[in-house]
């Protein structure tokens, strides 16, 4: 039996200047999102497509879901197994390509962890929990490219 999980968010375009998309360069790729409870997040297209690059983007935002889902699945399997995680820190690399169409995608994502163990010893082991994540992971299981994970234990 599956349980179904319904997810919310408004998406609405705050990028018209006063003459919407009377032309290509007429109007910002700006938007905001909102969810239900919780902080509005101000956003805009990747900057080598226009975008505001102080602005979170699509991709910022996949590869940041990504990474912090693989976060919390693995805190909580580290916990399950006994092993005491104190700091856990990730700077994941999304690799994308563009066609001249201007059509893109990921192609592949790498997580890069860095996670303090309370027992250095327990390294091994918690490189074996890495592997299980993906087959848990909402979001992993939800991509089209592989995902690899390239964790440093301190």
């Amino acid at each position: 039996m599956t349980n179904r999980h319904d997810f919310t968010a408004r998406i609405e375009w705050t990028g018209n200047r006063g003459t919407g998309t009377s032309g290509y360069r007429a109007y910002d790729r700006t938007w905001r999102v909102t969810t239900p409870g919780k902080p509005p997040i101000d956003c805009s297209n990747d900057p080598a497509l226009g975008g505001d690059p102080a602005r979170h983007n699509p991709e910022d935002m996949l590869l940041s879901a990504l990474s912090a889902c693989h976060m919390l699945w693995f805190l909580h399997l580290a916990s399950d197994a006994g092993i005491t995680v104190t700091a856990y820190r990730d700077e994941p690399l999304g690799v994308g390509e563009s066609e001249a169409s201007g059509a893109g995608r990921f192609t592949a994502a790498v997580l890069r962890p860095e996670i303090v163990l309370a027992d250095p010893a327990d390294a091994a082991r918690v490189d074996a929990i890495h592997g299980e994540i993906h087959k848990v992971c909402f979001i992993a299981r939800s991509v089209a490219f592989p995902v690899r994970v390239e964790a440093t234990y301190l």
